[in-house]
């Protein structure tokens, strides 16, 4: 499965960059292919390619604030989750984006 999202805290730092981490090694360890963009207070970091959305089977929005670029994502499967879900379950919410992609084959 390829999963993208954007990670986003109110403060920008912190609890941003931990939940792209968490994510990611999650996704990862369950064998999936995933991209987490960034957006904090030095701005955005590992942007998303047009590319890597188009492909995308699901997208992980955990972001505690609005985030620039949403439109990007109009027509795909999305959940959208505060950065504490992803900090603190980053392994349950893989299974979610799993059962959710799975449910709409």
């Amino acid at each position: 499965m390829k999963i993208v999202g954007v990670a986003a805290c109110t403060v920008g730092i912190a609890h941003t960059y931990i939940a792209q981490e968490k994510l990611e090694n999650a996704g990862k360890k369950a064998g999936h292919q995933i991209h987490i963009e960034t957006q904090g207070t030095i701005g955005t970091e590992n942007e998303l390619t047009a590319e890597q959305i188009a492909e995308a089977d699901i997208v992980i929005l955990a972001a505690d604030v609005k985030i620039s670029g949403q439109e990007r994502f109009e027509g795909k499967r999305t959940i959208q989750v505060p950065t504490e879900i992803a900090v603190k379950s980053p392994n349950k919410l893989i299974e979610k984006a799993e059962e959710v992609v799975n449910k709409n084959q």
